[in-house]
Formats: C-alpha cells, sequence, structure tokens
C-alpha cells in the first residue's frame, strides 16, 4: 500500500496483521499480557470484554493458563499470575549468555565507583527497554527504582535513548507513528525529520548522559550494546544518586562504562563497532 507520494504507508503492515487475525495461541497468551503492576488482579468477565471475546471463550482461555501453572485463583474469580511465571524466570536467568557475561563486568564497575550508584543491564524488545539486570552498592535508600523486569520510559534517560540512538530504520519509523505524542513531550523534536535528527546528535557521543529525566536528582551514564552483526542489544548504565562532581568525573564514568560494554560485546564474540 502507498500513500499519494508513492511512499510505502506504515500502517499498512499493522492494518494487515490486524487483518491476518489472531491464533488460538496468540489469544490465550494475550490474557497475560493484561496483568500489570497497575493491575494485578483479573477475571474472567473482565478480559473478556477487554479481549471482545465471550464469557465463555474467557473462561476457556483463564482455565487453559490455570491448568499450565500460569495463572493462580485467588478466590472466587479474582486470578493473579501463577507460579510458572517464576520458574520461567529462573530458566532464563539460568540461560540468558548475556546476563551471564554481563554480571561479573558489572560487578567489577561497581567496585570501582566511590559514589552510591546503580549498574543497569537493559535490553530491547516490542518497542520497550526492559531492565533485565542490577547490581547496586546502597542498601535503604535505592538509587534506581528499574529492578528487573520493570519497564523503563522509552524516550527519556540515558538507558533508553542510547539504545534508541541505534535502532533500525524500520523501527524508528514505527515508533514515530505509534509514539508520536510522547516523543513530542520528551523534547525529542515536532515532526519525524526533527525526531531523526535528534537521533543523530545522540549518535554523535559513543555515551549518552543525562539528568533527572527519569528519576528526579538521578544522573545516568549509558553506553550500547551491540551484537555481532552491528546491531544494537541493549544497553549498560551507571544510575548515580547525585550528580557528578565535576566534568573530570563525568568523563572518568563515561569511559569505566564505555569499556563494561566493550567487554561484554568481547566475552560473547560481539562486533565493537556499530552501526549507523
Amino acid at each position: 500500500m502507498t500513500n499519494d507520494g508513492g511512499k510505502r504507508d506504515p500502517s499498512a503492515k499493522r492494518d494487515k496483521s490486524a487483518k491476518r487475525g489472531l491464533t488460538s495461541a496468540e489469544k490465550v497468551l494475550g490474557v497475560l499480557s493484561l496483568f500489570s503492576t497497575e493491575r494485578p488482579v483479573w477475571s474472567p468477565e473482565r478480559a473478556a470484554v477487554r479481549m471482545r471475546v465471550s464469557l465463555a471463550t474467557g473462561y476457556r482461555y483463564f482455565n487453559t493458563l490455570v491448568a499450565a501453572g500460569m495463572l493462580e485463583k485467588l478466590n472466587r474469580n479474582r486470578y493473579v499470575l501463577g507460579p510458572a511465571i517464576v520458574e520461567l524466570d529462573r530458566k532464563v536467568r539460568a540461560a540468558d549468555p548475556v546476563l551471564k557475561l554481563a554480571q561479573p563486568v558489572m560487578e567489577r564497575l561497581l567496585r570501582r565507583l566511590r559514589e552510591p550508584a546503580a549498574i543497569l543491564l537493559c535490553r530491547y524488545y516490542r518497542q520497550k527497554v526492559m531492565c533485565i539486570h542490577q547490581e547496586t552498592n546502597r542498601g535503604g535508600e535505592p538509587v534506581s527504582s528499574y529492578e528487573r523486569g520493570t519497564l523503563r520510559p522509552m524516550f527519556r534517560g540515558a538507558t533508553s535513548k542510547v539504545i534508541l540512538a541505534y535502532l533500525p530504520p524500520r523501527t524508528i519509523v514505527d515508533l514515530w507513528r505509534d509514539h508520536r505524542r510522547e516523543i513530542v513531550a520528551a523534547g525529542m523534536g515536532p515532526g519525524f525529520e526533527d525526531f531523526k535528527a535528534a537521533l543523530r546528535a545522540l549518535r554523535r557521543e559513543p555515551v549518552n548522559v543525562s539528568s533527572s529525566e527519569v528519576d528526579a536528582g538521578r544522573t545516568g551514564i549509558a553506553a550500547a550494546i551491540f551484537d555481532a552483526s552491528g546491531r544494537v542489544n541493549g544497553s549498560l548504565s551507571i544510575v548515580l544518586l547525585s550528580p557528578p562532581a565535576n566534568k573530570r568525573a563525568v568523563a572518568r564514568l563515561t569511559m569505566a562504562v564505555q569499556a563494561a560494554a566493550r567487554e561484554i560485546e568481547r566475552g560473547r564474540g560481539m562486533a565493537p563497532t556499530k552501526a549507523g
């Protein structure tokens, strides 16, 4: 499908996907996406309304997931995520090759820091940036509220923006189409060309530094992590409880996080060069 200018309409792929319809397995798994921190409890009735299916179908989906341990019944018609989710997360931790390589690197990096800090390993998936591991030297007051499994703002903060800068052009088009208001609100330009210019500016610096964009008073210093094909795979970042004392301190931390990111890449045989 093309628009009047002869260019491919970015919504064509989405429309085609919508017309294709979902398989039964996709519909059942779609129930799990309803559960969130804001709404951790669901009933088959509410889920059926949200998913636009019959009540009988909603109950069938829930019964299937309960049998698999993915959902657990609290009382009456109230359900929460089940123990199988925890079991799967443990298996993911044990099998994740990037996490295995990154954790000792993160621990060594943290030992080099004199100030209260947290080290975050994050990855991009499905228009989201998610924290998959955190190391911190601060007990009590957390330096970062983003622990494993927590989604970070896509267009704010060094941790996400250093990933955003290197996403493929097709993904950038999709993000603009689906999240234009958020992009504009984040100050990344009122138009698509402005957005692309903001990304080019981010790519000019190998490490991104931001202050108070996500958590007030926190400073983030992040480097992208690339795979063997030069595609962005995630990011490694230092989050500081207080701003660095001076430019020299920023430079020291910038070099440290960049070196740690390259070490993770080398450990997995990733290419140290980046696309674009």
